[in-house]
């Protein structure tokens, strides 16, 4: 502990006290033969150089490492799943026996601490940190960004399974007799809790963690970045190779596997509207006609084709399913709903848990059910986290999380439920032929319960229509995630090269062909189980690194508490005004003439005497007058560099705004008005700089500068660093790099993402 005269120092000299107590803590703690350019961050400002040192060249450029491998790998297994098939599927059926045997306990035990890692995260302090900076918001709206986390998350696989799960677990339950009540009650839900929140859970830890990483830090949108804080410079080079090589197989596996369900599925609804023969054949022609299609969506981007998709695919699942509850049994379909989302929901731990590992038989039928899905999930959870990655700038972790694992789980669940009891309904009827064929052929016992209902073509058409819309959302966005992940761009709003979407799309047609040749859906399982086990290391690590950035998290938030007095009620600073200066802001909507003015003959004035002030003291202050294309209004951006630790930042920037219908004034004759807001590390600080005097800007930046002090002070004191956000443009979002101390010459630098 500090003596008083240490304590006295700090309170004195703040920065020289904690530069040398940094100094002496670092050569207590350095061992024999580490590795001090390489270690991992321990401090906001060695975390800070995360986007420097993930990032070799300002572009996108492609991972020709990373590249070569994955594709190497792939081509590889295509080649011998369809030269040698026997012998290709025999050998992978050996392997998932042993999986099964011997580590299905491993597979459960991550989905359960992924599931509850993610609820620990949203239901914290720290759910309500966002991703990006603190006054970033949403960039689609809220059915959008849904119906694009549903259609990503969600392949074709879901129908596939919606028929064939509960007649199996009906007459084949993993526990119990079969074909009695207690069977059919457990028969629907089993499916569900396969398409639960497990599955989503694993997407929004990654997406989250890669997420927060790329929109908060600036830091490339990719998985390496996710594990910096634990792996440090070590992520851009070989580590970080590895990594990514993993989630890319690993995600050119589970797409293939969705692909190969989606074309067996499919393969038989055009079979039956347009009179074609069912087999191979066909099956390989929908591969090459998806592959076109994906090429041709999956060029025009996110904001188009992907996003054109998602919305059509949600609302032709919706007409879909509507059709059926309502020319089906209404009535018991909705009475199963209901009773089967409340045992999901009273069941959900101990299934989750459940290893069957007193059952004969139990590792089997895991391996065939639970486990394939686990791994299914797994595989899926680099592309599909990247993805809603790329579509949540903005949301909160809380929002985020909570979203991800209610709103695309109940659209799983009605699908699930309402064609699964539909199914079952029949099997309890006595149609025992169609329960043999739902097990035996799942695509033919799917279409066959579509032929039980009125106007049977136009359902099947329907029914079609949306299957092949969930393989296109799938394969889409599988492509243009393929190409990230094998690529290095610093700009998180940026993709891979259109060229290298292309080639993943025709290679993992490949690879579906090869598995479709090699035995179908079983080898398809089978490749999904083995091939995802690598990527249960890549959630640990994620977990570790997310949960020690959160705890940096909470130590900026905690430290925040030694603001001075000028803390405004709605969390940031606001100088203190005379009585008559609030009653006219209240009716003030100035133009942007008038905040022009104001910026020039108050605020940046005031700046400057700082800033003088500060060099006469010795500081190394700066003043950086930038213009703004977007408002036509000089920035203003104060940067105090403090040797060591975090360099002070205080920015003053024009900011566009509607003026309310509410007021002291009611009438108005124009629809904008300018504030003039002050920006610091983590955003936008909420109020409003107009109409102060030069003295009350002074004395706002000395606070704020007084209170950067008082939180680094706080950050030495404690057992873990602290994470400052990058100072980030208000108008584009892009991320302002400020400059080590020294190179005093070069505060700011663009770069960052998008609103």
């Amino acid at each position: 502990m500090p003596d008083a005269e240490d304590k006295r120092r700090t309170e004195d000299e703040p920065t020289k006290a904690l530069v040398e107590r940094r100094q002496l803590g670092g050569t207590e703690r350095r061992r024999p033969g580490f590795d001090e350019e390489n270690r991992p961050p321990v401090s906001s400002q060695e975390l800070i150089r995360g986007p420097a040192e993930l990032t070799e060249e300002p572009g996108p450029r492609i991972n020709w490492r990373v590249f070569i491998i994955a594709s190497a790998i792939t081509a590889v297994f295509s080649v011998w799943a369809m030269l040698t098939p026997t012998h290709a599927a025999g050998i992978m059926h050996t392997v998932v026996e042993w999986i099964a045997e011997n580590l299905g306990w491993y597979y459960v035990l991550t989905v359960t601490l992924v599931i509850l890692f993610v609820l620990w995260v949203a239901f914290s302090k720290e759910g309500s940190v966002r991703l990006g900076p603190d006054h970033s918001r949403p960039q689609y709206k809220l059915f959008t960004w849904v119906a694009m986390l549903f259609a990503a998350g969600v392949g074709i696989d879901l129908l596939f399974y919606s028929v064939t799960g509960p007649i199996t677990q009906y007459v084949n339950p993993p526990a119990g007799e079969g074909q009695t009540a207690a069977a059919a009650q457990d028969a629907v839900v089993w499916t569900m809790f396969h398409y639960g929140i497990a599955g989503w859970s694993i997407y929004a830890l990654l997406g989250m963690a890669m997420g927060y990483f790329a929109y908060r830090w600036g830091m490339p949108l990719s998985i390496r970045a996710a594990l910096y804080p634990l792996l440090g410079k070590r992520v851009r080079g070989a580590a970080g190779d590895v990594i990514d090589i993993v989630a890319l197989v690993g995600t050119v596996f589970g797409v293939a596997t969705s692909m190969g369900i989606g074309v067996v599925l499919l393969n038989v609804g055009f079979a039956w509207l347009f009179g074609l023969q069912q087999g191979l054949a066909l099956q390989i022609a929908l591969v090459i006609v998806a592959v076109v299609m994906t090429v041709a969506a999956c060029t025009s981007g996110v904001d188009r084709g992907i996003r054109w998709i998602s919305e059509l695919n949600i609302w032709s699942a919706a007409a879909m399913l509507l059709y059926i509850l309502v020319t089906g049994r209404t009535s018991f379909l909705l009475n199963a709903i209901v009773e089967n989302i409340g045992r999901f929901v009273l069941t959900l731990p101990a299934r989750t848990l459940q290893t069957f590992a007193y059952e004969e038989g139990g590792s089997e039928w895991m391996a065939a059910w639970t486990l394939f899905f686990w791994a299914f999930w797994l595989a899926w959870g680099p592309f599909v986290g990247l993805f809603l990655a790329r579509i949540s700038r903005g949301r909160t972790l809380r929002e985020f999380v909570i979203a991800a694992i209610t709103a695309p789980v109940l659209c799983d669940f009605l699908i699930v439920t309402i064609f699964g009891n539909s199914a079952l309904h029949e099997v309890l009827n006595g149609n025992k032929e169609f329960a043999r064929l739902a097990m035996d052929s799942p695509e033919q016992g799917w279409y066959a319960l579509l032929e039980m209902f009125p106007g049977a073509a136009f359902l099947i058409g329907l029914a079609t229509l949306s299957g092949l819309l969930f393989y296109l959302t799938s394969a889409n966005s599988g492509a243009m995630v393929m190409s990230n992940f094998s690529s290095s761009i610093p700009d998180p709003s940026q993709d891979g090269a259109k060229w290298l979407r292309i080639f993943w799309a025709v290679l993992t047609a490949l690879l579906t062909i090869a598995m479709l040749v090699a035995g179908g859906v079983t080898t398809m399982e089978y490749a999904t189980l083995i091939f995802a086990l690598p990527v249960t290391v890549i959630a640990y690590l994620v977990m570790a690194s997310f949960s020690k950035v959160l705890r940096m998290e909470r130590a900026d938030r905690e430290g925040q508490v030694l603001r001075r007095h000028s803390m405004a009620a709605h969390g940031g600073y606001a100088p203190e005004r005379t009585w008559r200066q609030r009653l006219a802001g209240m009716r003030a909507y100035p133009s942007k003439k008038q905040v022009a003015q104001f910026m020039e003959r108050t605020v940046q004035p005031a700046l400057g005497d700082v800033v003088k002030e500060f060099a006469k003291q010795g500081y190394q202050a700066s003043l950086d007058i930038a213009p703004n294309e977007q408002s036509g209004i000089a920035s203003h951006v104060l940067v105090v560099t403090i040797p060591d630790h975090r360099s002070f930042l205080y920015q003053v920037q024009a900011v566009e705004a509607p003026v309310p219908m509410f007021g002291g004034r009611m009438s108005r004759e124009t629809d904008v008005y300018y504030r003039v807001e002050v920006f610091t590390q983590t955003g936008s600080e909420g109020y409003d700089l107009m109409g102060v005097t030069r003295q009350q800007v002074i004395d706002d930046v000395l606070d704020r500068y007084e209170a950067h002090l008082g939180f680094l002070t706080y950050s030495s004191e404690r057992d873990y660093a602290s994470v400052l956000t990058p100072p980030v443009d208000p108008v584009t979002g892009g991320i302002m790099q400020v400059q080590p101390a020294e190179e005093p010459d070069d505060e700011a630098a663009g770069g960052g993402g998008r609103e």
